[in-house]
């Protein structure tokens, strides 16, 4: 990936809300249906300074150099094992000084709040899930969440039922958990 907004990606003020609307274009044009992605966000000046071989091989050309100073570029590190709970897998990291930040995209179904009520107490989370699976109300979102070191968050949600670029809702608290998980592998 490069570090510049792909065509219809909305133009965004925050470096980390670049990031995200990036990696969620990115996602989208994978399609559905897919694993969850984990990125490394890296200052891309810092990138193009100490590793220039890597940022030729990230596609990082002349024309990059537009990119504003405070630019992250994510990349996209190894597949997440599909057989280890998220955040397990999670809790397992541990990234160098030159990562400013991490980045996760993954899909889910979700229900509306109203249907909430709704769910049996009964249920262990394998039939808890079946029972989203097959509720009429259901969504499917893909979740987008970025944090930095610093502690700044950004998150990007695309429903499948609106899935057009803008339809994507942004904001630093849409997925709190997610985000805390993220920020978690930043502690010592």
């Amino acid at each position: 990936m490069n570090n510049l907004p792909h065509e219809g990606t909305p133009l965004a003020s925050r470096p980390l809300t670049r990031a995200v609307l990036e990696l969620d274009e990115y996602a989208a044009g994978l399609g559905w249906d897919q694993p969850a992605r984990l990125f490394a966000l890296v200052d891309t000046e810092r990138l193009r300074t100490e590793e220039p071989g890597l940022a030729q091989q990230l596609g990082m050309d002349e024309q990059d150099k537009d990119a504003p100073a405070d630019a992250l570029t994510p990349i996209e590190q190894d597949e997440i094992p599909a057989d280890v709970p998220l955040d397990e897998f999670l809790a397992t990291i541990a990234w160098p000084d030159a990562v400013a930040g991490c980045a996760l995209t993954v899909e889910r179904l979700m229900l509306p709040p109203s249907a909430e009520s709704a769910v049996p107490e009964d249920l262990d989370d394998e039939a808890l899930t079946r029972w989203v699976a097959e509720h009429p109300e259901r969504q499917e979102v893909r979740m987008t969440v970025a944090v930095l070191r610093d502690g700044e968050r950004e998150s990007a949600l695309r429903l499948r039922e609106k899935d057009a670029t803008t339809e994507v809702l942004t904001g630093s608290g849409l997925v709190p958990g997610l985000a805390e998980a993220l920020a978690a592998t930043f502690e010592e």
